[in-house]
């Protein structure tokens, strides 16, 4: 029976989306499925993605390092699972450590609006060397104010990893692409969320890349003027 109910959630899924995952054709709005948790590591393997398909990440502008990227999200219980993959051909990355200025570098970057009411929401950035930037930023008419995790363990703490495609996972090293996972706990988006997502809540955010080949390209799942903290245009989370 399980089986069965499994096969029915993936055919609305299909059903109801014209674009991976897409809500009744509408491009600003991202049907989010239900899975069991399940552990990362960084080249998403695990079975649980099965129940997802990828979604595209457009080109913000037009640049001649046209690469592909995509991702897939989930969640559960106890947080949200997210897989990026990056088309490219040199990892542009130097930096060796967490919370340092990731977005000056390669780097995919997650933004969460849990209360769309208020001028406030996450923003989670990992580079292809697999270091983090997770900060809670308060936007009030374009003038940001930040801050990074207090006692950033244990339940509140991230799990993250990388694959790189056709080369090292070195800084300048030549590359075929590089896949990243990443489980984010509720309990670290607490206060900016009041209780974690259920059946038919909605959530803003949006999905973003920047690379460094040629100069600066961005990605966007939904457009914006080239800043990824116009949380106006933020699209539509939706959890099954």
């Amino acid at each position: 029976m399980t089986f069965f109910l499994q096969l029915i959630s993936n055919l609305m899924v299909m059903l109801f989306s014209t674009g991976p995952a897409n809500v009744d054709g509408n491009k600003s709005r991202l049907l989010i499925p239900r899975s069991e948790d399940f552990t990362v590591t960084g080249d998403g393997k695990s079975s649980q993605w099965n129940k997802t398909i990828w979604i595209e990440v457009p080109l913000l502008f037009a640049k001649s390092n046209n690469y592909q990227t995509k991702v897939k999200i989930l969640y559960s219980k106890r947080g949200l699972y997210f897989l990026f993959y990056c088309e490219d051909k040199r990892i542009t990355a130097t930096m060796q450590g967490d919370f340092l200025d990731l977005w000056n570098e390669d780097v995919i970057e997650i933004f969460l609006q849990p209360n769309p009411s208020v001028p406030e929401y996450f923003e989670y950035e990992l580079s292809p060397l697999n270091y983090e930037l997770p900060i809670c930023i308060y936007n009030q008419n374009g003038s940001l104010n930040s801050w990074i995790p207090f006692h950033y363990e244990g339940s509140r703490k991230t799990q993250h990893g990388v694959s790189v495609q056709g080369g090292e996972q070195k800084s300048n090293a030549e590359i075929h692409g590089w896949t990243s996972e990443i489980f984010m706990p509720f309990d670290l988006l607490k206060p900016i969320m009041n209780s974690p997502p259920v059946s038919g809540t909605i959530w803003k955010g949006n999905l973003n890349r920047i690379d460094y080949d040629n100069g600066e390209t961005l990605w966007s799942w939904q457009s914006n003027s080239g800043d990824f903290h116009e949380y106006a245009k933020f699209g539509i989370f939706e959890f099954e």
